[in-house]
């Protein structure tokens, strides 16, 4: 069903060190590659995909447990979810696609991989946006002193399989209810139906309840422990970097901050982005399309 979102996308599966991942692919000028968030797939970015692939090589791809990509099982340190990791298959799928350097735009989970992979690669990302985020160890050291709810981060990385169970009981009304908290009206209006069923159908299925499960679970250990490592380091994103946040989810909403995105991100693996808020929930490519293209596009020009 997803199929019609993307009219005219040429659809990949392109073999990684997990298995084989998805992808689809339009357009002819400079590559980029597209992340998506959770509880997502590819499809979130079906409002501004078509628009960009009339300037840009896009490739949005389904990350690993995601999707219609391979959903490895976990293992007990957590690497297989790892951003670090996820961030290898961008690279795979991106030089499988004839792409050695690249444009990352990543929303949520996706640039939670975005970032890691600027940091551990920096040849290879020309240009990085990042969708509505602080860094993942700024999170977890708001969340670990009481300064904000742990909310989905801290339940999901509970240790296996209470969440999976729980949650593999009746997962849709979980992974709906998430999105309408999340989401500026409260509801699921924002979103076409069929870039709904495509989430369904990824979230209904035992082995990527898992790998959510163990996506959260890697956020909790490793790529803490990677974001602390560059950090102590003096490690920064060394491409143009820009920032697009939603006033209700990142500034007011539950991963709120006192500071501004932009001071969080300066201070710590940005010093030089640039960035700007937007009238949205937390789904900036679905709620507001029209304002997430605008500004993707005067950064991706730039």
């Amino acid at each position: 069903m997803s199929d019609d979102l993307f009219p005219d996308f040429e659809s990949h599966w392109i073999d990684t060190e997990v298995g084989r991942i998805f992808v689809r692919t339009k357009g002819d000028g400079k590559p980029l590659v597209l992340l998506h968030g959770f509880p997502q797939t590819h499809a979130m970015w079906h409002r501004l995909a078509p628009t960009l692939a009339e300037t840009y090589k896009v490739v949005c791809m389904d990350m690993r447990g995601y999707g219609w990509s391979a959903a490895p099982k976990g293992d007990p340190k957590h690497e297989t979810y790892s951003k670090r990791a996820m961030g290898r298959d961008v690279i795979r799928v991106m030089e499988a696609l004839g792409h050695v350097h690249f444009a990352v735009a990543g929303h949520d989970r996706g640039a939670r991989v975005a970032y890691r992979l600027a940091l551990d690669h920096p040849g290879r990302v020309e240009r990085l946006a990042l969708l509505d985020i602080l860094p993942t160890y700024h999170v977890w050291e708001q969340m670990r002193s009481g300064e904000i709810p742990e909310t989905h981060w801290g339940y999901l990385s509970q240790a296996h399989p209470k969440p999976e169970e729980e949650i593999g009981r009746d997962p849709i009304p979980y992974f709906e209810g998430l999105m309408r908290q999340w989401s500026a009206t409260g509801d699921l209006s924002p979103f076409n139906p069929k870039a709904l069923h495509s989430y369904w159908q990824s979230c209904n299925e035992p082995s990527r309840i898992h790998a959510f499960c163990e996506d959260y679970r890697a956020g909790a250990t490793q790529d803490i422990e990677a974001d602390e490592a560059d950090l102590a380091a003096g490690r920064t994103i060394q491409c143009p970097t820009h920032l697009i946040w939603s006033d209700y989810y990142l500034v007011s909403g539950p991963i709120g901050d006192r500071k501004q995105p932009l001071e969080i991100w300066h201070r710590s693996f940005a010093p030089k982005a640039t960035g700007n808020g937007i009238t949205s929930g937390h789904f900036v490519a679905e709620e507001n399309p029209s304002a997430t293209l605008e500004a993707l596009q005067a950064f991706l020009a730039a």
